[in-house]
């Protein structure tokens, strides 16, 4: 895969375009890694639906849970506690380089023991996961290419739902700290 990194916003905002923090890294995928990603990302879809394994409090990359459930989700936790005259309080949490951080190996331990992805199916991901490399385009000129340990393309059509997957036992672990919160992509709302 070819990694091209681009400006985060076009150059009206103001970026420093010769910063590095100011780029986003985008993969360069073929159509029709794009195509077979989109009819397994149907079929997972239709698994975690059909064993109710979606994430209750995880908007982003889900039909019906966008910004605006996520948010008047929150809202309307906040406003019954004032309701009932508790103080809340509300933490923001955001992983820099979300996508970059998904370890494979935890990934794939995972998708099998927690969703139940087994067989074909399972050899497939780790397929998909496995020996992947990965290079930099800038300018003209490509660096040599580097194995992935971590990571999900960016870009990808898969990248999103398998992110929310790896994630998915933070929620476990906020709930049982009996604190409410809500995900919206790789964002976590504590209150």
């Amino acid at each position: 895969v070819v990694v091209i990194p681009l400006l985060k916003k076009n150059n009206q905002t103001g970026l420093d375009a010769n910063s590095l923090n100011n780029y986003r890294p985008v993969s360069n995928l073929p159509f029709l890694s794009k195509v077979l990603e989109k009819v397994v990302l149907h079929q997972l879809r239709g698994h975690l639906l059909a064993n109710n394994l979606s994430e209750t409090f995880q908007s982003a990359y889900r039909a019906h849970h966008s910004t605006e459930t996520a948010l008047l989700d929150v809202t309307n936790c906040l406003l019954g506690s004032a309701d009932e005259g508790r103080v809340s309080i509300l933490t923001l949490l955001d992983l820099s380089a979300a996508f970059d951080t998904l370890d494979h190996s935890i990934l794939l331990t995972r998708l099998h023991d927690m969703f139940g992805i087994s067989g074909k199916a399972f050899e497939w991901f780790s397929s998909y996961l496995s020996d992947r490399f990965q290079s930099v385009s800038v300018n003209g000129r490509v660096s040599s290419q580097k194995k992935l340990h971590y990571g999900v393309p960016q870009g990808s059509v898969l990248g999103p739902i398998l992110f929310t997957l790896y994630t998915q036992p933070l929620s476990d672990i906020i709930s049982q700290r009996k604190c409410n919160h809500h995900k919206f992509a790789d964002d976590t709302q504590l209150h």
